[in-house]
């Protein structure tokens, strides 16, 4: 597999080590499994869109992912129920992010991220709909949680009360959204922000761009357009490439199109991103429940993407098709 040709994962263990740090009360039992192992493990179920139980099954049945592993022929995968418990490790301690951020440092030593343009969008991530009655819709959308289901635990635990419904084009979409900073280059993600589905997008862009992307070009379409950002940007000191929007009785010149036009041409670049992840990786969509379990899930997912990109581009630079 190219990941491990490629990609050295130790430059994880400092951090992975200090989630899994943990005393050792006797040296009695099976010694702990390596926690790059493990993590390893975790890319595997992004890059395939992988259950618990299915990348379990699969690390025993495909000797790619056992090379990949380092685990010997007719060695025992990790049982699913070991898998979810680091991923629930690295939810708990809000480590993800942090991890992306260090795989992007890595990129940025080494020059990938140019900083010359910037490529803001968002992506929805769905997640399994919840059938509720519109009353329960409602006290969850006031943060209160509905009496039956505070008499069942079990039915509370299978509710996502951070989820929400939302509609694009009359088509209705139900869980949350990945808000991507893509350098325009390179294609590689360089930040992101997880939301509920109903959020704007327009609602990311400042943590997305602040005093750091002093110099940038900034490309989004116009659902980021808008005085109040643009004012924005000028205070950043940030070259404003978002698209021109048409209102009622005010249309757009042809002089704008032709530059909204010409925008696209390097916008449109995030979809070629997006478009990986859904047809490549199976897709951002996810099977946890709640904000935290969701957003460590596309944040693995967006590492994952950068990764296989990382590949991409040292193949291109070695002559290698691109």
């Amino acid at each position: 597999m190219e990941l491990k040709a490629y990609i050295d994962f130790e430059l994880f263990r400092d951090a992975l080590e200090k989630v899994f740090e943990k005393p050792r009360q006797s040296k009695a039992g099976r010694k702990a499994l390596d926690v790059v192992f493990m993590f390893k493990i975790l890319i595997l179920q992004r890059l395939y869109n992988l259950s618990d139980e299915q990348v379990e099954y699969q690390i025993n049945d495909r000797l790619s992912f056992c090379r990949f592993l380092d685990l010997p022929i007719g060695a025992s995968a990790p049982d699913f129920t070991t898998v979810w418990k680091l991923r629930e490790a690295l939810v708990k301690a809000d480590a993800v992010k942090g991890l992306f951020d260090l795989f992007t440092g890595m990129l940025n030593e080494k020059g990938l991220i140019t900083k010359a343009g910037s490529i803001i969008d968002a992506s929805f991530v769905e997640v399994p709909r919840q059938r509720n009655t519109r009353q329960e819709n409602d006290l969850v959308r006031e943060g209160q949680t509905p009496n039956e289901w505070k008499n069942h635990p079990n039915k509370l635990s299978q509710k996502d009360v951070d989820a929400r419904w939302t509609k694009k084009n009359s088509i209705p979409f139900y869980g949350y959204k990945d808000h991507v900073k893509a350098d325009a280059e390179s294609k590689l993600i360089t930040d992101y922000l997880v939301t509920d589905a109903s959020v704007h997008d327009s609602q990311a862009l400042f943590d997305l761009v602040d005093e750091k992307c002093k110099g940038e070009r900034i490309f989004a379409d116009s659902a980021y357009a808008g005085e109040q950002f643009a004012a924005r940007l000028e205070s950043l000191g940030v070259t404003n490439f978002i698209h021109e929007k048409a209102y009622r009785n005010k249309p757009l010149s042809e002089s704008s199109k032709e530059f909204n036009s010409l925008k696209s041409k390097i916008r449109c670049l995030v979809e070629h991103m997006f478009g990986y992840i859904e047809n490549s990786m199976g897709g951002p969509e996810l099977r946890y429940i709640g904000m935290a379990r969701n957003a460590a899930g596309v944040g693995l997912c967006n590492l994952a993407y950068n990764m296989k990109r990382y590949i991409y581009l040292l193949r291109g630079s070695d002559g290698a098709a691109a």
